[in-house]
């Protein structure tokens, strides 16, 4: 089975998605422009903005991601994932309000909230632009998804379990499934 977790910066996809992959015995593929522009020497942002100009990084890492899932059964987590993964048994998208988003991203980079309220905004317009342009695909359209959750409103575990019930109930039966610790 191949389910794909997607949505907006700070909406808890690597968060989550760990742990119904954890939790359903599957392999994790998580590829992120965040580990692309490390490896660059460069911030997120910047890594963006070269992204905005050269669509081969696009390319490139969406081709990687491809090349990952077709390896079998997995989990995964990207922006784009539920619309490059065909062959996906679950689409999930994750929906947390932008004020709650931004609260997340400051608490995990340690920035300011006013400096995580600017990055999320930046970030999700140029996701939503470069890949309108490239893909034709508007993040912002989750007609195609299974299951849209409100992480603000559930923790962690329990929107993966809602995931992995939801994976169970599409016909899942993988011998990692493992019950939740009370």
């Amino acid at each position: 089975m191949k389910i794909c977790i997607s949505g907006l910066s700070g909406s808890g996809k690597n968060t989550i998605g760990s742990l119904v992959a954890s939790k359903l015995g599957l392999r994790l593929v998580n590829p992120t422009f965040k580990t692309l522009a490390q490896k660059a020497k460069m911030s997120l942002l910047e890594f963006h903005q070269k992204a905005e100009k050269d669509h081969s990084i696009d390319k490139k890492f969406d081709e990687e991601l491809i090349q990952q899932a077709s390896k079998g059964d997995c989990v995964i987590t990207t922006w784009l994932g539920p619309w490059m993964i065909k062959d996906a048994d679950l689409r999930v998208w994750l929906h947390a309000p932008f004020v709650v988003r931004s609260e997340r991203l400051a608490k995990r980079d340690g920035l300011s909230l006013q400096e995580a309220q600017n990055h999320i905004a930046q970030r999700d317009e140029s996701n939503r632009q470069r890949y309108l342009k490239l893909y034709k695909i508007d993040i912002f359209d989750h007609s195609n998804f299974d299951i849209v959750l409100n992480t603000e409103r559930l923790s962690p575990q329990q929107a993966a379990d809602i995931i992995s019930a939801a994976a169970v109930a599409k016909g899942f039966k993988g011998k990692g499934i493992s019950k939740r610790k009370k």
